[in-house]
């Protein structure tokens, strides 16, 4: 896609695009993980930065969904803050702000500890907003 073409796209058609450029589990993890957050927060904000990451907002940044080629990685963007008790965060633990999940080829997707890490993100936006 040309740098034009790009520019001519909504943030949530360019996500579409990469969904559909992967074309392997990467693509289908990436599209589960849109629609979690989607149903977790039905106003959330779609962005496309850096050159090509996802990037979900409501009141600040929750997450990234970046895609390389053994992972799918969500990072939260004040995950540090987070609880997580169904231990989802297992990636960028150092920190002391972000957070990340990377989901490996055949993970199983814990949907309702995913969305409550969503929805604890937006929770915690809302308190600082």
């Amino acid at each position: 896609m040309t740098k034009s073409e790009a520019a001519s796209k909504s943030p949530s058609e360019l996500i579409d695009g990469r969904i559909a450029d992967l074309g392997d589990w990467r693509g289908e993890t990436l599209s589960l993980l849109r629609g979690l957050i989607k149903e977790a927060d039905p106003e959330v904000v779609e962005e496309w930065k850096w050159r090509g990451v996802p990037t979900w907002y409501h009141d600040g940044m929750l997450c990234t969904g970046e895609s390389y080629k053994a992972i799918v990685k969500v990072t939260f963007a004040k995950g540090a803050k987070l609880d997580d008790p169904a231990k989802l965060f297992n990636s960028s633990l150092e920190g002391n702000i972000r957070r990340a999940i990377d989901f490996h080829e055949g993970d199983a997707v814990n949907e309702a500890a995913f969305k409550a890490l969503v929805r604890a993100a937006v929770d915690l936006n809302q308190s600082k907003a």
